[in-house]
């Protein structure tokens, strides 16, 4: 006899092809009701999904419930947390996924009784990276539940396992490969108890424990906004006259438990066979635009807002956590599986851009209140620029920055190399309003240009350095137009011909470095799939090239257009052609080691598949892709012409990855929110967009059988999403870096200097708009005892050895001290002893005390605070 531990949940979707608002109207009566069957029951346990963001939505309705959920929660009959959401664990970054279980865990013990559910519980998603054990060891969490992307037989031979990230940190994991519902309890199957007993609970429950030997197995009975079993000890009373095992109410706290006192199998490697379940390896390149402003986004708060936080905090300037965290809820709302992935109605898509875009807002509002404070507090002069570097050690080199000058008649020192590179003019406005000392008057507002430029400056760490212009006799120097096709500096070199763009560094020479390649998409927002009897075709670049130069700027310009037959039913005749225009800008840098590009693409045809193709040269190197804290290598594995009898969708070699994909003869390719790839021969493809018309299609060539998403379900009814077609322009950014040699950490220390952040700040007195706050943030008197600050200072300087600052922001426990959290993406450990002497203290994630041990691991991570 096998003995179930039945733990009654829900899992609880915040949006699908319904909206938040639809999901509120059900938990308001749904969540009373577990509260009433707990307190009626105090042998019955229920667990919320795991994520404490459904609470917060409850607690709006019914603000008057929530002494009776901390009780619960103490009581541990009502589990919650330890997510804000339910995370995918793909495509945000580990920064993101970090986050998502402090803010969860803060949360539930400040506002919900203390007691989160301390385990990675993620029943739903779509699949898990590598490093997924790593993110969860820096919140002390040591226990992993799942269903999706397991296949115990070819990783660890059981259902439950210990999983090891790319270092030595690991998980217990328990797994549930029949699904979340194995022993869903309905009304229906209580009225026909014997015969769930038989052919669903028994079958679970043996399939369990047949694959691992096991004599104890978790059962997860719930589904999808299901309520609370009534009863539950009653019904499992009939259930054991029925079955010949023997089941009991469990919890997972305490399964996972059990699991720490057995002997298990160890895997390594990320989840993602779709073995029992699908995993929806292609849903990386769905809704595209989505991906991007996402990882735009956490980019924005990682490397922008936050360490200008730190930056007013050591200034005197007051900004509280609190709009932060709401920043950061908003973003980790855009991050649950389906909403990140796509898979969602256009309804809900709707939602999502406005969160993405109040995400915007509140970013740039806090910018520009910390701007301009500092800006004030220096007593900046309209013609002064304060530019920024919000890296911790220092900076040197090309920062972009904006500002509006009366005339482009002006000059920069010398030292800074000043070159336009965009301008946009603004004419005589006539008889404007000004509020004076004497009242109102009426005069004119002058011309001027708001312009765009590049300059050459020194900025030291964690710091700023004020710039200023006066006014010449000559204008700004600006980009212009001469005759060529290459672009060089000492390090590399990019040409055009021949239809083909070639790289240089040195002796290394790449060829046809890049391609585009599209097909047809058959498939929907969960998956592509390609069309029967299409095939892929390279898109030539066939267009008019445009070469433009200043001090120390290099650009080329190629404009052209492809055709393409405008949907599926044209696609295979090759009818009804529609242009694609396209614009592809490569710039170059004078001491830059990397070429960056920006592909813009005006998308006007339907149900298709963009690839960027990265030439590698050498088709047997291997392909070493970055995720979340690290950088793994991912060989084509061999699928089998009967795959479908294994899995329940194609196990393609479409992989995920972080911000960098490469190969081992040292060319990488850095990028902005792309988030798929596939090695093919001596190619990397980079899926740019796969764009579809239907949230769930049937019997697609890589995904027989059902609809995903319910659409071909009994009483359900096909979804179209038209705004999944993306049409219109599509940007995308990226940057090619050729090696001879390389280091992991060297690769990551390169990507994140692709993405530093150029900020800088005028004071206005021409447009009061160009920083939407600045009008309503006025001057104001500032204390004598704050602290004094110089046109050029630095607040922070850290020796990384390596190390990749993954945050860095103001403290959440502690007043006036920040945290620095430091990852290590290569396989040496790395020593930071030097930090414990400048006064900062290991702790995990939290905030928690921990060993003070200054060593960061091979592939992992650690959390440093310090007090200003």
């Amino acid at each position: 006899m096998v003995k179930a531990y039945l733990v009654n949940h829900t899992h609880w979707d915040r949006e699908w092809y319904f909206t938040i608002q639809d999901a509120q109207v059900l938990s308001e009566q749904l969540f009373t009701d577990v509260l009433d069957e707990l307190e009626a029951h105090p042998e019955a346990n229920f667990t919320l999904d795991g994520q404490t963001s459904i609470i917060d939505e409850y607690i709006e309705i019914h603000p008057e419930e929530i002494d009776r959920i901390k009780k619960l929660v103490n009581r541990r009959q009502l589990y919650i947390g330890p997510w804000y959401t339910q995370t995918d664990a793909m495509i945000p970054s580990s920064e993101s996924i970090i986050r998502n279980l402090v803010i969860g865990i803060n949360d539930s013990k400040k506002k919900y009784g203390g007691n989160p559910m301390m385990l990675g519980y993620l029943p739903d998603t779509f699949g898990f990276n590598a490093q997924l054990p790593m993110l969860l060891k820096q919140v002390g969490i040591h226990d992993f539940i799942c269903w999706r992307g397991i296949n115990f037989k070819r990783q660890a031979g059981s259902v439950y396992f210990k999983w090891k990230g790319l270092g030595n940190c690991e998980v217990y994991v328990a797994s549930f490969p029949l699904g979340y519902y194995t022993g869903q309890i309905a009304l229906e199957s209580k009225k026909h108890l014997a015969q769930f007993v038989k052919k669903r609970l028994d079958k679970g429950i043996d399939f369990e424990s047949k694959n691992g030997n096991n004599d104890e197995v978790l059962i997860p009975s719930g589904i999808d906004q299901m309520n609370i079993v009534h009863n539950m000890s009653k019904t499992l009373k009939e259930i054991n006259k029925l079955s010949k095992h023997e089941t009991v109410i469990g919890s997972y706290p305490e399964f996972m438990e059990k699991l720490h006192h057995r002997e298990l199998n160890t895997f390594q490697g990320e989840l993602r066979y779709p073995t029992y379940s699908r995993v929806h390896r292609t849903i990386g390149s769905v809704r595209s635009r989505f991906k991007r402003k996402n990882f735009e986004l956490e980019e924005f708060i990682t490397k922008r807002i936050e360490p200008l936080m730190v930056i007013a905090q050591n200034a005197g300037i007051r900004v509280s956590n609190g709009i932060i965290l709401k920043l950061w809820k908003k973003l980790l709302e855009c991050q649950p599986h389906d909403t990140i992935g796509g898979c969602i109605s256009d309804n809900v898509a709707i939602d999502i851009e406005h969160r993405f875009k109040e995400c915007y807002e509140i970013a740039e509002g806090i910018e520009n209140y910390i701007k301009k404070r500092l800006s004030q507090r220096l007593k900046l002069s309209a013609n002064d620029i304060l530019v920024f570097n919000t890296s911790v050690v220092n900076f040197s080199g090309t920062k972009e920055i904006r500002f509006i000058s009366q005339s482009k008649q002006i000059k920069f020192a010398d030292k800074y190399n000043a070159r336009v590179i965009a301008e946009e003019y603004t004419p005589v406005r006539k008889n404007i309003m000004q509020q004076t000392s004497k009242g109102f008057e009426f005069k004119d507002e002058k011309a001027y240009y708001k312009l765009t430029a590049l300059v050459d400056v020194e900025i030291p760490s964690l710091g700023y350095t004020v710039i200023s212009f006066q006014d010449s006799d000559e204008n700004i120097d600006e980009l212009y137009s001469i005759d060529g096709d290459t672009i060089s500096n000492s390090k590399v070199s990019v040409s055009y011909s021949n239809e083909s763009i070639t790289i240089k560094k040195g002796d290394k020479t790449l060829e046809n470095a890049l391609e585009i390649w599209d097909c047809a998409n058959d498939g929907d927002t969960y998956d592509f799939s390609p069309l029967r009897g299409d095939r892929e075709i390279k898109l030539d670049w066939n267009g008019k090239i445009t070469k433009l130069v200043s001090k120390n700027s290099q650009r080329l310009v190629l404009t052209g257009s492809w055709s393409l037959p405008f949907d599926l039913n044209s696609r295979l005749k090759n009818t009804n052609l529609k242009n694609l225009n396209y614009t592809l800008t490569i710039e170059l840098e004078k001491n830059s080691s990397f070429a960056t590009f920006k592909l813009d693409i005006d998308n006007t045809v339907l149900s298709h598949r963009l690839r960027l193709r990265l030439n590698v040269v050498n088709k047997l190197s291997k392909t070493i892709a970055q995720i979340q804290g690290g950088f793994r290598n991912t060989e084509n594995y061999k699928i089998a012409p009967n795959w479908a009898e294994e899995f329940v969708e194609k196990p393609v070699n479409i992989y995920n990855y972080d911000k960098t994909v490469g190969s081992s003869d040292g060319i990488f390719i850095f990028t902005k929110g792309m988030k798929e790839y596939e090695r093919v021969n001596d190619g990397i493809f980079v899926t740019l967009m796969a764009t579809t018309g239907e949230l769930g299609k049937p019997n697609l060539l890589w995904r027989p059988g059902r609809a995903s998403g319910d659409t071909t379900s009994v009483g359900h009814t096909m979804t179209p999403t038209p705004s999944a077609q993306e049409l219109g322009n599509n940007s995308f950014e990226f940057a090619i870096r050729l090696y001879d040699d390389f280091t992991e950490n060297e690769v990551a220390n390169d990507v994140e200097r692709f993405l530093e952040p150029s900020i800088s700040y005028q004071n206005q007195r021409f447009n009061l708009f160009v920083n939407r706050l600045d009008n309503k943030i006025w001057d104001i008197e500032f204390s004598d005892k704050l602290p004094k600050l110089s046109r050029t200072q630095s607040f922070l300087k850290i020796e990384l050895n390596g190390l990749v600052v993954s945050a860095l922001y103001p403290s959440y426990t502690v007043k006036n001290a920040h945290i620095l959290r430091l990852s290590n993406q290569g396989n040496n450990k790395v020593d930071i002893s030097h930090l414990q002497k400048e006064g900062y203290l290991v702790v995990n994630a939290l905030e928690e005390t921990i060993e003070q041990n200054y060593m960061v691991d091979a592939y992992d991570m650690i959390t440093l605070l310090k007090v200003n």
